[in-house]
């Protein structure tokens, strides 16, 4: 399969290292210091795209690339307000598209079990929930959208929560997200629910980026020659 790599930083290098290993090819590598060649003839020389770039390029990106006809793997973040009129556009074009805020296999399992602990909570209202998530200092959002993603889940199982916010709250309807910016730090996310008997948490730490690159990769192989709108749970089965 040959691959284009919209976004060349740390991310885009270590999506690289992992495509070659599973035996595909990098025909076009893109980033500030050559945005001249993110042309139609150069990315339709790829099969897929796979797009990291960055909160303030990657819908304008998506775009060109739908427009290219190429099917494309996104996991930039801090624009995600915007996607659904990404979904209307691919549909309209009859394209290929598959988002996620987190591509690492262990971190989809972890929004499964978030889903489900958040579930089981729900009723026990006695129960306080925070957030924290830890990343390198050159992360340019905050919170992460892997944050995002958990915070939406549990607001979606837990009636009092209204709203997350990115700061400490002791408002009952605000779920209150923790951002801190370390270094070495690849990620880690924890929710935490309190009470005045015990406390259950969970957590999830990358080591490095190369579970994020490997499920970016998986994700290129899946959409490779289909068409629609697709997620980590159809390239895992989950």
């Amino acid at each position: 399969m040959d691959i284009a790599l919209i976004g060349y930083g740390k991310m885009g290098k270590a999506i690289e290292e992992i495509a070659i290993e599973r035996n595909h090819s990098i025909v076009l590598k893109v980033n500030d210091e050559n945005l001249e060649d993110f042309t139609k003839d150069n990315v339709t020389k790829a099969d897929v795209a796979i797009e990291f770039s960055g909160p303030h390029s990657a819908f304008d990106n998506i775009k060109a690339i739908l427009d290219f006809g190429v099917p494309i793997v996104s996991g930039s973040t801090g624009w995600t307000e915007r996607i659904n009129e990404v979904h209307k556009y691919c549909k309209e074009k009859n394209g290929a598209f598959l988002y996620a805020s987190n591509f690492s296999v262990g971190v989809n399992i972890f929004f499964e079990l978030n889903k489900k602990l958040a579930a089981l909570i729900a009723p026990h209202t006695e129960y306080a929930v925070t957030m924290e998530e830890i990343h390198h200092t050159q992360k340019k959002d905050a919170p992460s959208g892997t944050a995002i993603t958990l915070a939406e889940q549990i607001l979606e199982q837990l009636s009092q929560k209204k709203i997350w916010v990115n700061h400490s709250s002791n408002d009952v309807a605000e779920l209150p997200i923790i951002s801190k910016r370390e270094d070495p730090a690849p990620g880690t996310h924890s929710i935490k629910y309190s009470s005045s008997i015990d406390d259950i948490e969970i957590i999830h730490t990358a080591h490095n980026r190369k579970g994020f690159a490997l499920g970016a990769v998986l994700a290129a192989e899946f959409i490779n020659g289909k068409k629609g709108i697709f997620g980590m749970k159809e390239v895992l089965g989950i």
